[in-house]
């Protein structure tokens, strides 16, 4: 199949969809699913790091199981659970950076975050996982690591919205379409990443390992620098 940053017309993302990551980043608990983007660019591939860190921004990590569509969903059926498994045509492992003192201006002011989310290199993502080797995306294990020492580590089992029902909200929006990347959220232990650092992810199957990044962080030059809104 073609690359993942090159299938994608769009990136979705879940927001707290993890019941202790909601918690530790005191947000309210969501009713159903909510979602937001990610620009396609900001998409890293697998080897072509680093993580390039704004000038003036405080840099968070999030690791995250990604699902690759494989066929147009409009409207589609939440109790159709094996007709979300069909239209998924295989998945990544995806590190969902954030500028969290950018998004929580924007929260506070009321203002749009697309910009803490959407900056070039904060969404690196792993090889393309064929969809055979995960038979059920429920039973995953994510964990990641900064400069060796553990950050994240919990299961997708702990979704308090499941892959299905995340494609049904979704679709009711806006179109699914072929080549798609849908992020279905982050477990607990999110935190900084720093110039310098060495971020390691994994995702894991019954202990066998499909997909790791391994990526550095690096000073992004330019003329962006964080400043109030």
């Amino acid at each position: 199949m073609a690359s993942i940053r090159s299938g994608a017309r769009k990136v979705i993302c879940i927001g707290r969809n993890y019941a202790d990551h909601i918690t530790e980043l005191k947000n309210a608990r969501p009713k159903q699913p909510f979602f937001f983007l990610k620009p396609p660019s900001s998409i890293l591939p697998p080897k072509a790091g680093p993580v390039l860190a704004p000038k003036g921004v405080l840099m968070h990590f999030e690791v995250e199981l990604g699902c690759v569509i494989g066929k147009s969903l409009r409207d589609f059926d939440p109790a159709d659970e094996q007709g979300a498994i069909d239209a998924i045509d295989g998945y990544c492992l995806a590190i969902d950076m954030t500028a969290r003192n950018v998004q929580d201006e924007a929260k506070k002011k009321g203002l749009p975050w697309s910009i803490a989310k959407g900056f070039d290199t904060f969404l690196p993502v792993s090889e393309y996982i064929p969809k055979a080797a995960i038979p059920d995306p429920h039973t995953v294990d994510l964990s990641l690591f900064v400069d060796g020492k553990l950050k994240q580590s919990d299961s997708t089992g702990l979704m308090l919205y499941r892959i299905p029902r995340q494609l049904a909200d979704i679709s009711r929006v806006m179109t699914l379409e072929k080549g798609d990347l849908v992020l279905t959220g982050t477990p607990k232990g999110v935190g900084p990443v720093t110039v310098g650092e060495t971020m390691k992810a994994f995702l894991k199957v019954n202990d066998q390992e499909l997909a790791r990044i391994e990526v550095d962080v690096a000073e992004k030059g330019g003329r962006y620098a964080f400043q109030e809104t």
